[in-house]
Formats: C-alpha cells, structure tokens, sequence
C-alpha cells in the first residue's frame, strides 16, 4: 500500500536478524531529529506523533512514551486482566518515575527517542552481553537505560495512546512474562550505578519493584509450611493479603474512576501461584537467551 508513495522508504534485510539490528538498521539510514519506534502489532493514535514530539523539545528528554492500552481487550477475561495491568503500569509506575525525571522502561510498542543521542548509543546497544553471551531481548529497557547513563531525562505522555495486541491465553502470557522478568533482572543489575546520580525515590522504586516480590513469596512460603506442620489455615496471612490487594484495587477504582479496576483482584492469584514462581525461575536462569 505505501511502496510507491515517496514519504516511505522500507529496508528488507536478507533474513530475520530479529528486533534490535533491524531497529539499528533503520537509525542508521534514518536523518530527522527524532525517531519513532513502533512494535509491528501496536497501532498508535493519530496525534501520539505530536505529542510525542511536543514533549521532546525540551533538549534534556533523551526518549518518551505513550500510554499503552490493549487493543484486543475485549476478547477473554486474560486480556482484560492485561489492559488493567498496562493501565496501572504506565499510570502509577511510569506517572511516578516520569515525576522524578526518569521512566526506568520506555516500553516497546513506541517510544520516541533523540536520534544524536541513539546514534552515540547503538555500539553499546548492539554488542549488550550478560556472562559473556550476547543478550537480545529486554531492547526497551536496556535502550531506556543507556538513555538515562548518557545524562538524558525520559518522559511519560499519559495523553498519547497506543493500542497493542496482547497474549489471549495464559502459556503465551506466562512465556512474555518470563523473557520480561529476565530482562528486568538483567537491567536492575545494570541500573544500579545509575541510581545514585538520580531522585532517592527511584531507589525506592527499583528496590521496591524487586524486593517486594520476594517478600510476598517469603510470606506465600511461609503461610504454606505453616499449614503443612500445623494443618490449620494461616488466616492471618490469607487475610492480609486480600486486605492489601482490596485496597489497592479500590484507590485504583477511584482514582480511574473505573470500577472495571475492582475486577482485578483475579490478578492476584495468577501473580501469587504463577508469576512469583515464575519471576523466581527467571532470576535462576538469567544466563538462557
């Protein structure tokens, strides 16, 4: 449909070098000042562009993102699970850390990104290894991270909204969720140095997001071997975790004004018995591409 039209160029590569030499490929034949990356199943808002671009004018922002939505949403109850998670993601998480002048990920399906200060970045960006192993998954938070140690600020555009397709089953899900905790893992350790030179919030954040996890699995452990020796049901447990997570839901209800977000309570039994294993076989197995 736009082969012949002048305002595209398309570059075909002899084989499927996968996602971040393609991406380099393109910087490198590109010539604006700004470059938009968008993942090939996200559709983005007519006016996500210019204010993405807005946002950029000020020098110091290295890279910005928009607010992700599922465009799938309304097909199984996983996917409308997902777009509650995008929502709180990008409007807690990303909001928060925007605040204080650094989004730790500008996630994948787009993001906007100061072409002078790719180009001086795609050398440590293409040859990225972990133990000695070239790594190449994680590209959006390892690119994020670069951004943030070149001295740039990144930014969050809750107004730019971006529509992504997202897992409809639970392998699939589970399967992104696994290759998105190794890459986490993999770039915290990364991130640390950084950290001193930004806000102590972000500290917080960083060591919050990877502590807290393995507090509620201490907590989950510990509630089970409870039961196992006593064979009584860890009440006291079970009821603070329902506590905190009605809570939660309920402030996010409100603050939305969303009562959908009342609905995610089923997320935590996928993240107490599915994701925390899972996130914990991730942190084991760093080293598997």
């Amino acid at each position: 449909a736009y082969a012949r039209d002048p305002r595209f160029s398309f570059i075909l590569l002899p084989e499927n070098v996968r996602k971040r030499k393609a991406q380099i490929a393109a910087i490198g034949q590109s010539s604006g000042d700004l470059v938009l990356n968008v993942d090939s199943d996200s559709t983005i808002a007519c006016d996500v562009v210019s204010k993405l671009a807005s946002k950029m004018r000020d020098p110091e922002v290295g890279a910005a993102m928009g607010q992700l939505t599922a465009s799938n949403r309304s097909d199984t109850w996983l996917t409308r699970l997902i777009d509650m998670e995008y929502w709180l993601a990008c409007n807690e998480e990303r909001a928060a850390q925007a605040r204080f002048g650094a989004v730790m990920c500008c996630c994948g399906p787009c993001a906007m990104y100061r072409r002078s200060a790719l180009v001086s970045l795609l050398d440590q960006y293409e040859t990225q290894l972990f133990r000695g192993k070239p790594s190449d998954f994680g590209e959006d938070r390892h690119l994020t991270i670069l951004m943030l140690k070149a001295g740039f600020r990144t930014e969050y555009v809750p107004d730019a909204i971006v529509a992504t397709v997202v897992p409809d089953r639970l392998g699939s899900y589970l399967r992104q969720q696994l290759r998105w905790a190794r890459s986490t893992f993999r770039d915290t350790f990364l991130a640390l140095p950084l950290l001193r030179g930004l806000d102590r919030y972000l500290t917080l954040d960083v060591v919050g997001q990877n502590v807290g996890p393995l507090l509620l699995a201490l907590s989950l452990v510990a509630g089970l071997a409870h039961f196992i020796m006593t064979a009584t049901v860890p009440w006291w447990t079970i009821l603070m975790i329902a506590s905190m997570t009605m809570i939660r839901c309920s402030v996010v209800a409100l603050h939305s004004r969303q009562l959908r977000f009342l609905g995610f309570v089923l997320h935590t039994p996928i993240n107490l018995f599915l994701l925390l294993p899972l996130k914990a076989y991730a942190l084991c197995t760093l080293s598997i591409a």
